[in-house]
């Protein structure tokens, strides 16, 4: 059976769903109720804070760019739980204009469509009954997506409080936690979002600290009598074609995005992954089928890999016979060059003609479809994907031959195609600036 939920969301980003969501999941967790945690939308970081935080893998669930089956396979993950907790990204009615798959990206439709009611994280600063009107138009917007309660949040005072819960009885909605601010639990961010939880080295500490936050000052009973859905037959996920039968896969803070349903996909077809690090000058296994490069900060790590030749050496035997792809980061360490933010140029693997600078960031962000014209890892030509692409990159050349039609999801077309470039050994190198996600109608 699927345990019930709650979607964890906000008006806007940055009003602190996420420091909710990790103290929620660390103080459900010390309370011994298993919680099965998801992310609503493209997010790759969110998803391994949840998964320290709660003891369970975390998976992302995405109205654009995954249909209905392949949502309900992957909430079949929590059967066994006790509580599902789904976090959203951005405000939860922000989607894009043109709908996907089964909706628009938006976390209400995941919401809607899983009847998990909303715990709504408001952030109080700076007004007081005015904040139920906020609330009050969250609950109406859509009748399909109810409102569970709310969580005021860098409340001020015990007055300010006191004013902001007059506004809420009189609308009749209920207030499940007050958080005072509480600045030392701010998560460190970059230009990609959070700093990475692998680079976290006080985590455990965080979430503990988290956890005794929450659990301070939200009605944790309350909160879990709240959530709904959930029950029926699980259904089985939907399955995921492994690129190769053993996959060299690059693992490091240089290259850690790929989605988790994925690599739990090719898991669960028979794939063996075999992690190598590029960041400690380690080359792909030989024997792999197949070399994936991720996601994640070459950029941070430019001089590194520029320095590391078994990487280097290793990369290039392996791609002489055997096929590479590397998605958004891994694309630009593929590339000839990256010159860093302060204009200073890398030597990359060289395996790609490729050129990415970030002394002039251009913002690169949204859903993206693509015809791929050449086979890769995982697809044949002619094969339809859908993914997202999120960097700061800005590209000074990309020479080698197209490898796709990539459209953003308005239908508009994107002019980064990604490139492939065949091998005299009879390997292909390929790489694109999106995230793939899943295949078009899957």
């Amino acid at each position: 059976m699927i345990p019930p939920g709650l979607m964890i969301s906000a008006p806007a980003s940055g009003t602190g769903k996420t420091t909710l969501m990790l103290g929620l999941l660390a103080a459900l967790r010390a309370r011994g109720v298993t919680v099965q945690p998801f992310k609503s939308g493209p997010d790759y970081i969110d998803p391994a804070f949840h998964t320290a935080a709660s003891g369970r893998a975390s998976f992302n669930v995405d109205s654009w760019s995954m249909g209905r089956a392949r949502i309900d396979g992957m909430v079949g993950n929590a059967a066994g739980a006790d509580l599902i907790l789904a976090e959203g990204s951005m405000g939860l009615f922000d989607g894009v204009a043109v709908p996907g798959e089964c909706g628009n990206g938006a976390s209400a439709d995941i919401a809607a469509m899983m009847g998990w009611p909303v715990v709504l994280v408001l952030d109080a600063s700076g007004a007081a009954q005015s904040v139920a009107a906020t609330a009050l138009g969250f609950a109406r917007m859509r009748e399909d997506v109810a409102l569970a309660g709310v969580v005021l949040n860098r409340v001020a005072s015990p007055r300010h409080e006191a004013l902001i819960r007059v506004g809420m009885q009189a609308l009749g909605i209920e207030v499940l936690g007050v958080l005072p601010r509480r600045k030392d639990l701010e998560l460190p961010e970059r230009h990609l979002g959070l700093v990475q939880a692998g680079e976290q080295e006080n985590l455990p500490q965080l979430l503990s600290d988290a956890a005794e936050f929450v659990a301070e000052h939200v009605d944790l009973d309350a909160l879990q009598a709240a959530a709904r859905g959930g029950g029926g037959t699980v259904v089985a996920a939907a399955s995921v074609t492994p690129p190769a039968q053993r996959i060299a896969l690059a693992q490091d803070n240089a290259f850690a995005f790929v989605y988790p349903h994925l690599l739990a996909g090719w898991r669960a077809a028979g794939a063996e992954i075999l992690p190598f690090s590029p960041l400690r000058d380690e080359a792909p296994d030989p024997s792999a089928d197949i070399c994936w490069i991720p996601g994640g900060y070459p950029e941070l790590h430019a001089g590194t890999l520029a320095a590391a030749e078994t990487w280097r050496t290793g990369l290039a035997e392996f791609a002489e016979t055997k096929p590479v792809h590397g998605e958004c980061g891994g694309y630009m360490a593929l590339g000839a060059g990256l010159v860093d933010k302060d204009g200073t140029r890398h030597k990359m693997a060289g395996l790609l003609g490729v050129e990415t600078s970030f002394a002039k960031r251009k913002f690169h962000l949204g859903y993206r479809s693509a015809l791929i014209t050449a086979d890769i890892p995982g697809a044949a030509a002619g094969a339809r994907l859908r993914g997202h692409e999120f960097h700061y990159a800005t590209i000074l050349a990309e020479p080698d031959t197209p490898l796709a039609q990539i459209t953003d999801s308005n239908g508009l077309t994107v002019p980064e195609t990604g490139t492939y470039r065949d091998m005299p050994g009879g390997g292909r190198v390929s790489g694109t600036f999106f995230h793939l996600i899943a295949e078009s109608g899957s």
